[in-house]
């Protein structure tokens, strides 16, 4: 079905990132900003594409074959699937549960939600996302520059996107809970 909502089940009051804002600044803010470079957020792509005081909007690229491992943060996010598909892990009732997200479909993350995303497909799944400025910013620090010749972490940059996880709020799962959600995690030696 195209175009469906897959929505995070949440407890409490909503956080409506736009509630300040008109409802054409997303489309203005893309049409006259010029993006920023692509980053590896450690499972995915982040591009920048507009920054405001009221909210960021990037381009997010899985990978085919890549997973964002389980995590959770303060801030909202909202994605739609431009292109591509993926699964999404979200709360169903009291369970965890892989759902299948394509082109066409949106997805609600509320505030500290517990979320993860993974592309079991060849081709890569291509998301806008809008957020907080909080959490453009902590992907802005997190990411490191693609380039050509990019090569996997190194035990000390896995480090330092820990310890900047804890200091913006982002919530990363064990490797135990990961494992539990079908999400299996490198190890990394120094």
């Amino acid at each position: 079905m195209r175009g469906r909502q897959v929505s995070v089940p949440y407890e409490g009051d909503r956080v409506d990132v736009f509630a300040e804002s008109e409802k054409s600044a997303v489309l203005a803010a893309l049409a006259t900003t010029a993006p920023g470079p692509t980053l590896d957020c450690y499972g995915g792509y982040v591009e920048i594409l507009s920054k405001s005081a009221e909210f960021w909007v990037l381009r997010g690229i899985v990978p085919p074959g890549s997973v964002v491992p389980a995590h959770s943060h303060e801030d909202p996010e909202d994605f739609l699937i431009l292109s591509g598909s993926q699964q999404v892990l979200v709360a169903d009732g009291d369970q965890m549960v892989w759902r299948d997200a394509n082109a066409g479909d949106y997805i609600r993350v509320p505030g500290d939600a517990i979320h993860a995303h993974r592309n079991v497909t060849d081709q890569p799944a291509i998301d806008l996302i809008i957020t907080s400025p909080r959490l453009g910013r902590f992907f802005e620090e997190v990411g490191r520059p693609v380039t050509a010749d990019m090569q996997p972490p190194t035990p000390e940059e896995v480090a330092g996107f820990v310890a900047k996880s804890a200091e913006f709020g982002y919530k990363l799962a064990s490797v135990e809970e990961n494992a539990s959600y079908g999400i299996d995690l490198p190890v990394f030696s120094g």
